[in-house]
């Protein structure tokens, strides 16, 4: 029996990578689910961009290159950008999927120090310790090859979760996270579904926090799974 075929494009903002190519195999399982799909491109990540970046501007950005009314996709940081734009326009979109997605705040000792040090841009590497943490932190192995316009933009994406209202997001809303996630662990899932109110909640066991890697098939159904809920 065929996957049922959606009649929107599904649009997708990737977290903090500098490539979407590991998100291919994902992307060619959609495609064969009948499941129409943009890839948006970051800018300063998957997009050239010198600038540095605010939350607002990333929102400014989101609004004008996603169509009103559509669905959309948002892992790790791409979830902190979806639900900054829902939480200042919640009928911007029709349907909002979650993946492993960033944006509640948590204090932190360690956060606040690593926030500190991107915003002074000191060389991690004669920090190791700090490096190895800030790796996990944000999900991005590649951040010490980050040019400094981009770790003081990380900086304002950490800082922009305090200010973040959650309850605004009336979006209906699908979260989906991983189990093993341990950069933005399951608690943090269980606060945006409690937050959230028009939000359903689904771990699946052997996710982390990039299963468009780890788990590619199994990303691609519980999006498929996701997007019946609302379509």
């Amino acid at each position: 029996m065929k996957s049922k075929k959606t009649s929107k494009t599904l649009y997708i903002i990737h977290g903090w990578a500098y490539s979407v190519e590991p998100w291919q195999k994902t992307l060619k399982l959609l495609k064969e689910k009948g499941i129409k799909y943009k890839m948006l491109h970051v800018p300063g990540l998957t997009e050239p961009s010198e600038k540095i970046w605010t939350i607002e501007e990333y929102v400014e950005w989101a609004n004008k290159n996603i169509p009103e009314g559509s669905i959309a996709l948002g892992h790790s940081n791409g979830g902190r950008i979806l639900l900054n734009l829902c939480s200042k326009t919640p009928e911007k979109l029709s349907h909002l999927i979650l993946l492993d997605s960033a944006g509640v705040y948590e204090k932190s000792k360690k956060r606040d120090i690593l926030r500190v040090i991107s915003k002074l841009g000191a060389p991690l590497k004669k920090l190791p310790f700090l490096a190895k943490a800030y790796h996990k932190l944000i999900g991005a192995s590649d951040y010490a090859h980050a040019p400094e316009n981009m770790k003081k933009t990380l900086s304002n994406m950490l800082d922009s979760d305090k200010s973040l209202s959650l309850e605004k997001v009336t979006t209906p809303c699908s979260i989906l996270w991983g189990e093993k996630d341990t950069v933005t662990p399951p608690r943090q899932a269980k606060i945006l579904h409690e937050k959230l109110k028009n939000s359903t909640l689904k771990f699946i066991p052997d996710w982390t926090h990039a299963p468009y890697i780890s788990s590619p098939a199994s990303l691609a159904d519980a999006i498929e799974s996701a997007l019946k809920e609302k379509i």
